[in-house]
């Protein structure tokens, strides 16, 4: 079973399409296929569903969907029959069953991906990788690494499916897990030098992100070494501003070094670098 999860929901079993278009069925599925190889209670179902008070009805319209999800299921086996047997076939086994890939166990359910694939899986490696080569103080690597790591992301995750509190707990986690990968990236091309090749996509990243501080010193770093010492400083004002007015706080002790340090190395200095919470030079 493959699966991808970073965009919008698609989840195929022998090359076949299993995910439904009506909404709630496909909430069930996201959070099954989360969930892969994992047992997703009843509970969490419910309550992805229909939130803290389910409707009587819930636990039979649940058995509903799976039926739903089931039925899509034998299909792609049956379509998928005249393959050569993947995971759990073989010459002589027995055909495998919808039931066989969406499991009733005790509690709840569990879909079994086999030897299919996972974006999700696939970024958390790929990522891993990278903060490893970040740690070796491999910038190239890390830098290949992470740009591999974060083109899996089409979109948001689980952008077409309606989220309810579980879901929203996983995107959340999931988007967290990009903006790392991503600090990190942008963290790898700035020592290896590629200041000016940043600023483009910076602009855009301290738009949308605009109390990241991280992407904040990343940015300002970038613009300073591109000989835009003002605008650097007009950045951190911008953060300070915002940061101030929306939560009270000012800027962390590792920008405001970092500020410092551009006031005070001047047009023609060299400033540390500002991401990942630290303050190392970059020659």
């Amino acid at each position: 079973m493959d699966i991808d999860i970073l965009g919008t929901l698609a989840v195929r079993e022998k090359g076949v399409s299993i995910t439904p278009t009506a909404p709630k069925p496909r909430q069930v599925l996201a959070l099954l296929a989360l969930g892969a190889d994992q047992v997703v209670h009843v509970d969490t179902l419910s309550e992805e569903l229909w939130g803290a008070k389910p409707p009587r009805s819930a636990r039979p319209t649940l058995q509903t969907y799976i039926l739903q999800l089931r039925e899509m299921i034998t299909a792609a086996l049956e379509s998928g029959s005249g393959d050569e047997a993947g995971d759990g076939g073989g010459e002589g086994a027995e055909p495998r069953s919808a039931k066989d890939v969406l499991l009733t166990v005790p509690g709840g359910y569990l879909l079994k991906s086999g030897q299919g694939t996972s974006d999700v899986r696939e970024f958390e490696r790929l990522a891993g990788m990278g903060y490893r080569a970040m740690d070796a103080e491999d910038y190239p690597g890390a830098a290949r690494r992470l740009r591999e790591a974060l083109a899996l992301w089409s979109g948001p995750a689980l952008a077409d499916v309606q989220a309810g509190t579980h879901l929203q707990t996983q995107v959340k986690r999931l988007e967290e897990g990009r903006l790392c990968a991503l600090d990190q990236r942008i963290e790898a091309d700035l020592r290896l030098g590629r200041h000016r090749e940043l600023l483009a996509e910076l602009t855009v990243l301290v738009s949308r992100y605009p109390t990241h501080e991280s992407l904040c010193g990343q940015y300002m770093l970038a613009l300073y070494r591109s000989g835009r010492r003002g605008e650097a400083l007009d950045a951190y004002q911008r953060l300070r501003a915002t940061l101030v007015r929306t939560l009270g706080l000012e800027p962390s002790p590792v920008l405001g070094k970092l500020q410092r340090s551009i006031l005070m190395a001047g047009p023609e200095g060299v400033p540390p670098a500002a991401g990942s919470g630290r303050l190392t030079a970059i020659g």
